[in-house]
């Protein structure tokens, strides 16, 4: 059975106010939405007992408002189209109501084909989708290998007499050693909540390091434990996000399409902030696309290429802003660890604002980072005492995630005997410790002889961070998207 398919009409063609069948045409102004004021209260130096506190300047951030025309797709999407001349030609969606062997069962439905003169792709952090964009027009040829970061996060309702609305903490030290890059946050917000959270470098070195525990750990620290104490934890979760910066950014057009936002990778990690550059490249894209289709120049038989889309970004006070702190990630990787990292940045960004003849490069990918085990420290890590950090599973019951039992398992391994035979040999097994959710484990291989192991993918648990597609040595892993409506049901976070 072939898969139906709904040719988008270029913008020129759609009633500015018009809805149909899950198409949603606005082309109205483009306009700042007011501002928004950053409450800063300090940057937080944490030892294991104590710790150091500076004061920030208030800042204020301007947060345009983006009109937009787009498409909602109930299933997951899970694969680019092309024209003959190689051009994207739109995306399709998966089909669903397979079973775990990929057969069809009674409620199966046929994915659909969504074509358009013009596809962009913002699937954030590490898109399952444009992963294989890279690959085919080779738009990382010429930037740096991109980094991240696993960010682990829980929300709390707090003591109200705790509570200090607008209040803004971050962290970096304690308990992430100096050869480590990491730095924890807490944002006091409204009715009493509290999000806090801790976020680890994936280019760590040490296969033993678990970042899960690492954030229990952390909020035991006596300033952090005393804001939790009497409170109640409402919600986890986890997500990786880019910390590459302007010289991981890859090419940003193609024949038919181009990236935008996070999967781009135009977050400014110093701020810990991606939404207000993902809203200026999605405008900038707009343009873009709706000057190309609206072209005395535009041929219909002929793919667009947004080739100024690029140009519009360097132009813009995106390419500025990552400019000015290019260098600050790449700094940390010296023989002075994290010190070394916060005495350069501090230097560029308060001081020289960027304008140095040199840029530091991201020269290694994360997977390629870790050592192997018999050359790194164990962790011995506390236990959870259920009040204040909790074991992995009751953290994972938090986040709300479901996939249905008889569906195709979306996380795939490429060669089902490496893990075993390389990453657990190797590195021992450190998909168990990179991933926040409980997916990867390894146990006792029932067919195979004494004391074999194998790899279970317990994939109901998976929280769509992404970290096994990035961080797995062997590069095993291919993340894919499950069945639509599947995964973490987050409310809070």
């Amino acid at each position: 059975m072939s898969r139906s398919s709904l040719d988008l009409l270029p913008a020129r063609y759609i009633d500015t106010h018009t809805t149909h069948n899950g198409v949603l045409g606005i082309l109205g102004e483009l306009g700042e939405l007011g501002m928004l004021v950053h409450i800063w209260d300090c940057l937080f130096f944490p030892t294991p007992v104590s710790e150091l506190r500076v004061p920030n300047i208030p800042k204020k951030s301007p947060v345009p408002l983006l009109t937009y025309f787009f498409v909602h797709f109930p299933p997951a999407v899970i694969q680019v189209l092309y024209n003959e001349d190689g051009s994207v030609k739109g995306i399709a969606t998966n089909d669903v109501g397979l079973d775990k062997n990929f057969q069809p069962k009674d409620e199966f439905e046929r994915g659909m084909e969504f074509h358009a003169k013009v596809t962009l792709f913002a699937e954030g952090c590490h898109g399952s989708l444009t992963k294989t964009l890279f690959r085919k027009f080779n738009l990382r040829d010429e930037c740096d290998p991109q980094t991240y970061g696993i960010g682990i996060k829980e929300v709390w309702k707090i003591d109200p007499k705790k509570s200090k609305p607008g209040t803004v903490v971050h962290g970096l030290g304690w308990p992430i050693d100096n050869a480590t890059y990491g730095g924890s946050f807490i944002y006091h917000m409204g009715d009493d909540m509290l999000s806090l959270g801790l976020v680890v470098g994936l280019d760590y070195e040490n296969p033993y390091l678990h970042p899960y525990k690492e954030f229990q750990r952390w909020k035991h620290h006596p300033y952090v434990k005393d804001l939790l104490e009497g409170g109640e934890c409402m919600s986890y979760g986890a997500r990786a996000i880019n910390e590459g910066g302007l010289q991981s950014i890859p090419k940003l057009y193609f024949p038919g399409g181009a990236l935008i936002g996070c999967t781009a990778g135009f977050l400014n990690l110093i701020k810990i902030k991606g939404t207000h550059t993902a809203m200026k490249s999605g405008m900038l894209a707009a343009e873009s696309a709706y000057a190309a289709i609206t072209s005395d120049k535009y041929e219909e038989d002929k793919p667009i290429v947004l080739e100024d889309f690029e140009q519009k970004v360097k132009d813009s006070w995106i390419w500025k802003e990552l400019y000015e702190v290019r260098n600050c990630r790449p700094s940390f990787h010296t023989p002075l660890g994290n010190l070394g990292g916060v005495l350069y940045s501090g230097i560029d960004t308060i001081l020289l604002k960027g304008r140095t003849p040199w840029t530091f490069h991201n020269t290694t990918p994360d997977h390629e980072r870790l050592r192997v085990a018999t050359n790194a420290q164990k962790i011995d890590y506390p236990k959870p005492d259920g009040v204040i950090s909790f074991d992995l599973l009751t953290s994972v019951s938090r986040t709300g995630t479901n996939h249905a039992e008889n569906q195709p398992v979306h996380l795939r391994l490429k060669d089902k005997d490496v893990p075993v035979e390389r990453n657990l040999k190797i590195y021992d097994g450190p998909e168990g410790r990179f991933c926040p959710a409980g997916v990867y484990e390894f146990v006792d291989d029932e067919a195979g002889p004494a004391g074999a192991k194998r790899l279970q993918i317990n994939s109901q648990n998976c929280i769509h961070c992404k970290t096994c597609d990035i961080k797995d040595p062997s590069q095993n892993i291919d993340w894919t998207v499950p069945e639509g409506g599947g995964g973490p049901q987050y409310s809070y976070t």
